[in-house]
């Protein structure tokens, strides 16, 4: 699975951080992916994900 996120439409919410920390973390108040292949959790932190800035492929 590949994991990205849209920064220009991230709110800064944190969502996917609390519920992937070995994927997601926090840049300059936006989520970032730090591991491009996602984990399982990865899909979970899409469908939380209020803005539907996350995609799992």
């Amino acid at each position: 699975m590949k994991v990205t996120v849209d920064e220009k439409t991230c709110i800064g919410c944190g969502a996917c951080v609390a519920i992937c920390p070995s994927i997601f973390k926090m840049k300059n108040s936006k989520s970032i992916v730090k591991k491009l292949e996602g984990a399982p959790c990865a899909k979970e932190a899409e469908e939380a994900c209020p803005v539907d800035s996350i995609k799992v492929k």
